[in-house]
């Protein structure tokens, strides 16, 4: 299988290849994009087209197209799912979602994982894993509930992504290590992404959407 993987729950764009032979063309972002203002728009087809071109693939040659869908960033999200439905529409690749948090918990080398996206409003999208297999289903809530419930269940997990660098302190006092804030643990992969949807079952275009997990800050303007 030939599959494109794509994730913009954070404001860094990644993107993988990851060819049949099991050869992967990745961009993979830094950890210090994560803290600079979200470029998708500009920034996400053509890390695509450069994936394809190192693979040496056509687009025809597409059998799959996996997409981070969340929860994350709001306006991140629409952009990765919307190119990603388009991309399977144009190519007939299947389509099948992954979970950010788990592809963001998936190259860790210790259990429990937590995967951690900021949510903005001083609050966290937050999984836990165990062997790959979650243990917390995603959920949003403000870091020191995480840190309670952490401390609640006795965990003492290795802590990753954007909201476990900003939280830091809370969740280092309940427990919880977390890598510095440079380390490329933080980061959500597109090979992580590629590599999740052997498991994920494919979905039609229209199906696949964002997992806010919460209501968008921006609302309808009524009469």
């Amino acid at each position: 299988m030939n599959v494109l993987g794509i994730d913009t729950a954070t404001a860094a764009s990644a993107v993988c290849v990851q060819r049949g032979d099991g050869a992967a063309f990745e961009v993979e972002p830094s950890a210090e994009r994560l803290t600079e203002r979200p470029a998708h728009a500009a920034e996400l087809m053509p890390a695509v087209a450069r994936c394809m071109d190192d693979a040496a693939l056509g687009w025809e040659e597409l059998d799959q197209i996996a997409v981070g869908v969340g929860p994350g960033m709001f306006t991140g999200l629409r952009i990765g799912v919307a190119t990603a439905r388009g991309l399977a529409s144009a190519t007939g690749a299947e389509l099948r979602p992954v979970s950010s948090l788990a592809a963001l918990a998936d190259p860790q080398p210790s259990s429990p994982i937590l995967a951690l996206i900021d949510a903005r409003r001083g609050e966290v999208f937050a999984a836990l894993y165990d062997d790959s297999q979650p243990i917390w289903e995603p959920f949003v809530a403000a870091p020191e509930a995480v840190a309670q419930r952490l401390g609640d269940e006795g965990i003492s997990p290795l802590a990753v992504g954007d909201g476990a660098v900003r939280f830091r302190d809370a969740l280092e006092a309940a427990g919880a290590a977390v890598p510095e804030a440079g380390s490329r643990s933080h980061v959500v992969r597109g090979l992580s992404i590629c590599r999740l949807a052997a498991a994920a079952a494919p979905a039609p275009t229209g199906a696949v959407l964002p997992h806010y997990i919460r209501l968008p800050d921006a609302k309808p303007r009524t009469a």
